[in-house]
């Protein structure tokens, strides 16, 4: 009787079955399933994780087995458990269907009520027996803990067979795996996969090794004894289907013979199974690829760097001479549990968690599962460091593989026993969706799909036995499970290494297990503390209390820890943390902000941890932290316009009628927008050029509030109007708008007497108006500094302090020397007098921009005084490559370059008529006068080098030009100029640019 048409009768069509593929339904037909009693097999198949492809293989298979077919399709209506292996099998994993066709009797292997897998002995017999594999006697060697065995196979002929045999067994482990995917099959466990996937491995390399030893000894006994450690994943029993598998030699002797069976093993394991890697031997690629026992020690005792012994953590023997393995593990294990003494421990550890950060192509990086932020790696760092840290004194903690170390952090009392189920649940959940993407084509991968590839994403759902909620479909599903784990290993990982220590200082009620006070200091010692009895104080203080303030820090601080733990210093953070959370107590939007708006909180932790000066400005000023969210159009630190400041601070100071009153408004004002700047450029939210603007922006509103307040007392004080006009003209990099943090305010008093006042009178009245105004604003505070210099008027500070107009006009004309023309260049009106200051710049323009330019003779001054000032001027002791105002291509080499081009050309190139000295770069080589290569080089320089002087201040909280060769005080000014990573690379940067405008310089003044 023939059947009805697909589609016609009861049984569901393709499109109801999830396939898309066109020939589906004549596919169907091939295989006989089309009828009403096929209602099973094809709901089964549309479970597959592809039921086309499963469709596809099973044809494929059919056409394999020939007359055979009938077994297998009778199996597969019978045997439930053999459905589902089978199913997904072929709808998972090409490359294993590949195998499976090749190989077609393999699939009476998958029958059967349960799946049995192999034991490892079992499995080393069966990859042995491959390649007929027999022990090898070797002089020395205790046969009972021997794994050398001798091929009787080599060649090419070799590698097929171990080939096929690893293949076959991995059929069999990921049928036992996916089954669950279609038929209602039990789950294997995580642990349960892993640990066969290791047997595997270590059942193929002792294969690999025998087929090694006949190759190089064929003929001749081989007389090395050789042990085979596996390290990472394979040493921790936890290997991936696909993943390199790492490994080191010892050998006895390590002769020539030793090494070539070495390399012969990787050269054998590299082509059937997986990549061989010996790259974590001493030295790595470059060292010896075999080495003796004592060799081994003798390295890892004087020459070894943190992260080799962090790889060792992994060790153990795998295959080979397994007593000489035991013994290598032996000697080198208790040097593993002392690396966390070491005083470069944590910034070791750090930077290689950067390394593999860094390792990442922007273009995938929120799709790693492996290395990227919330990824594997972050759990295995996090759990290697607990185990480094505490296993000094806790033999419980000498595991190797992640999940165990986990149950042993938690039966120690180092990890609450949440966390640790929760941590576990998502490592191996990720793991999970690892395997399923690298058994699809057995390739080495950790990259999930792109979210708009939803094909790819509903395969690797299924895969994952990732099923609809009844809301979302299971890709939607699977992404939102996805984020969902990404994101509590993130913040467990902060918990990590904090929660414990909390829980051991805090009265708040937990059942969590208490680390005790030697423990928590053994911890934060290893995160980094220089003095972890003094943090384990703060974290007292902070959250010690019952308070509903110390709830929240209980709650807040291991995420505020862990965005600490990145910053130079954390001492110094923390402690400024406690004082600021003590300061601010009583305001009870502190801890609302810091807990409700994420940004606010890591900025914070960030400036904490880097600046001394920052932090000193914000308890005077807290309302500054309320900027540190982020607004409508981006982070409120950046919605402040300095000029709308200025106006602000000009208008508050005019309230009082005090000098006094009046200068402590604007010293507030001040205060608050030095913390507001400071923290954006940390921050690097505003460049070079804005912070120097936005300086010098409120350096000169404090000076016309200033003004203003001492000339109404003086006038009140008076009874009468004031005599004269006072201007105050700004020079220096106060005059170019190019203030740094550390900055003084260079500024000429320049006066007018008022019609009919007498000159006399009017000049002494302005001097003391000026001497005032010096008084006030340099009076001790704990504020930055206030210093007004007037050391650049005429005649220096042997010559009076104001002057008229008239009186600078005549001194200029008849008395000036080369360096007090050249000051002028960087003259501008700045505060009191708009009119009389525009009049000063119109005299003042006559004598630096005088008709012809300057004379040969002033040039050959310039450069005299500047020769002078290189030779005589630095700082004792001051390295000239570092020092950023007077070193080679410093700040001084590039204004200085500026200034006798402006000297030269000025008369004639109006452009340069500029006090800025970016903007009279940018008309140096709009002119044409240098090259645009050469000023491009003087402009970096000069950016580099007020950057790091900016940072400097910022770091240690004073004014200073030198910058540290090395030590944490670099670390502090590298991370503050951007440099998150290293700052050996800031340093060289710096000194590889200033070098090279230190070329331009001396090219310019003929040196």
């Amino acid at each position: 009787m023939s059947r009805p048409p697909l589609g016609r009768s009861l049984i569901p069509g393709p499109a109801r079955l999830g396939m898309v593929d066109a020939q589906a339904a004549d596919r169907l037909s091939q295989l006989g399933w089309d009828s009403d009693t096929d209602i099973d097999l094809l709901w089964a198949l549309s479970r597959a994780p592809d039921p086309d492809r499963a469709l596809l293989g099973l044809v494929r298979l059919r056409d394999a087995l020939a007359s055979e077919w009938g077994d297998c399709d009778a199996a597969l209506r019978s045997d439930t458990g053999f459905r589902g292996r089978l199913l997904s099998v072929l709808g998972s994993s090409t490359a294993l269907s590949d195998h499976l066709i090749a190989h077609p009797h393999l699939w009476e292997s998958l029958r059967g009520e349960r799946l049995s897998l192999r034991s490892a002995d079992d499995l080393t017999a069966n990859m042995l027996a491959s390649v007929g594999g027999k022990p090898e006697s070797i002089e020395g060697l205790d046969a009972e803990k021997s794994k050398i065995y001798r091929a009787s196979v080599t060649g090419p002929d070799a590698i097929v067979k171990l080939r096929n045999a690893y293949r076959d067994e991995l059929l069999i482990l990921a049928a036992a795996d996916l089954a669950a995917t279609v038929q209602n099959e039990p789950v294997l466990p995580y642990t349960s996969v892993v640990r066969h996937l290791t047997n595997l491995a270590d059942a193929a390399l002792t294969a690999a090794l025998a087929v090694a030893v006949e190759t190089v000894c064929a003929g001749r006994p081989c007389t090395t004894r050789i042990s085979v450690i596996a390290m990472g994943k394979c040493g921790a029993r936890e290997l991936n289907y696909v993943s390199d598998v790492d490994v080191i030699f010892v050998a006895e002797p390590a002769d020539g013979m030793g090494t070539r069976i070495a390399s012969e093993m990787m050269r054998i394991g590299s082509a059937a199974f997986f990549e061989v890697d010996a790259a974590l031997r001493p030295e790595g690629k470059a060292g010896a690829l075999v080495r003796t026992l004592d060799a081994h020690v003798a390295y890892y005792k004087r020459w070894a760097h943190t992260w080799e012994f962090q790889a060792l953590l992994k060790a153990r023997p795998m295959t080979g001479d397994m007593e000489l393995g035991e013994r290598y593990v032996e000697l080198l294990n208790p040097m593993v549990w002392t690396v966390s003494e070491r005083e470069d421990f944590v910034e070791n550890v750090r930077k290689m968690r950067r390394r593999v950060e860094s390792l990442i192509p922007d273009d995938i990086r929120d799709r790693e599962l492996k290395l990227g932020s919330g990824g594997l790696r972050d759990v295995e760092f996090a759990v290697q460091l607990l185990q480094l840290v505490h296993g000094r004194v806790d033999p419980n903690l000498h595991v190797t593989s992640t999940t165990d170390a986990l149950t042993a952090l938690v039966a120690g009392g180092y990890v609450g026993r949440e966390d640790a189920a929760n941590l576990t649940a998502s490592y191996e959940f990720l793991r999970l969706l690892e395997h399923r993407l690298q058994l699809q084509r057995l390739k080495r991968t950790h990259t999930l799909p792109a979210l708009n590839d939803t094909e790819a994403l509903r395969w690797l759902a299924r895969a994952a036995h990732v099923r609809p909620d009844g809301r979302t479909d299971a890709q939607g599903v699977l992404v939102d499970e996805i984020k969902k784990n990404v994101a509590r290993v993130r913040r467990i990982h902060a918990k990590l290494f904090y929660r414990p220590l909390l829980e051991s200082v805090s009265k708040l009620d937990t059942d969590a297990l208490r680390l005790t006070e030697d423990a928590a200091i053994r911890q934060l010692s290893a995160l980094g503390y220089a003095t972890p009895r003094n943090a384990l104080g703060h974290l007292q203080a902070l959250s010690g209390g019952v308070s509903r303030g110390s709830r929240i820090q209980a709650l807040l601080l291991p995420t505020l820890l862990d965005w600490l733990s990145d910053t130079p210093n954390q001492d110094h953070g923390l402690l400024a943390y406690r004082r600021m959370s003590e300061e601010l107590r009583d305001k009870q939007w502190f801890l609302r902000t810091l807990r409700d708006e994420g940004a606010a909180a890591r900025r914070l932790m960030q400036i904490l941890g880097s600046s001394a000066y920052v932090p000193e400005l914000l308890l005077k000023a807290p309302e500054v932290l309320r900027l540190y969210g982020d607004g409508a159009a981006g982070p409120k630190l950046l919605e402040t316009n300095p000029e709308d400041v200025a106006k602000g601070l000009l208008a508050s100071s005019a309230r009082y009628s005090t000098p006094e009153r009046a200068i402590s408004a604007a010293r507030a004002l001040r205060r608050a927008e030095l913390a507001r700047i400071g923290s954006a450029d940390i921050l690097g939210l505003l460049d070079v050029p804005e912070v120097c603007h936005a300086l010098s922006s409120v350096w000169v509103a404090v000076l016309d509030a200033a003004l203003d307040a001492v000339i109404k007392a003086s006038v009140a004080e008076r009874g009468e109007p004031a005599p004269a006009r006072i201007a105050v003209i700004g020079m220096g990099r106060l005059g170019g708008a190019e203030l740094g943090y550390g900055s003084d305010a260079d500024v000429l008093f320049v006066c007018d007497p008022e019609p009919g006042a007498d000159e006399t009178v009017a000049v002494k009245w302005a001097t003391g108006i000026a001497e005032k105004i010096r008084k006030h604003l340099g009076a001790p505070s704990t504020d930055p500094p206030l210093e007004v210099d007037t050391n650049l008027r005429p005649e220096g500070r042997s010559g009076p302090m104001v002057r008229t107009l008239a009186a600078y006009d005549a001194y200029y004309a008849q008395w000036a020397q080369t360096w007090e023309v050249q000051a002028l260049l960087r003259a501008h009106q700045v505060a009191g007098d708009q009119e009389l200051g525009v009049e000063f710049l119109h005299m003042a323009d006559k004598v630096r921009y005088p008709e012809g330019g300057v004379s040969s003779t002033a040039v050959r001054e310039i450069r005299r005084i500047k020769a002078r000032i290189d030779s005589e001027r630095l700082p004792h002791g001051a390295d000239p490559k570092l020092h950023t105002k007077l070193g080679r291509g410093g700040l001084g080499d590039v204004e200085w370059t500026v200034q006798l081009l402006q000297l030269q050309y000025a008369h004639k190139v109006h452009s340069l008529r500029n006090t800025s000295t970016l903007e009279s770069l940018d008309a140096i080589a709009a002119e044409n006068i240098l090259p645009a290569s050469d000023t491009d080089l003087l402009r970096e320089s000069w950016i580099t080098a007020t950057q790091a002087r900016n940072a400097l201040v910022l770091a240690r909280g004073k004014p200073t030009d030198q910058l540290p060769s090395s030590g944490a005080a670099l670390s502090a000014v590298a991370y503050i100029a951007g440099w998150r990573r290293d700052s050996g690379e800031f340093l060289e940067h710096y000194r590889r640019v200033t070098r090279r405008a230190r070329g331009v310089v001396e090219e310019v003044f003929g040196t």
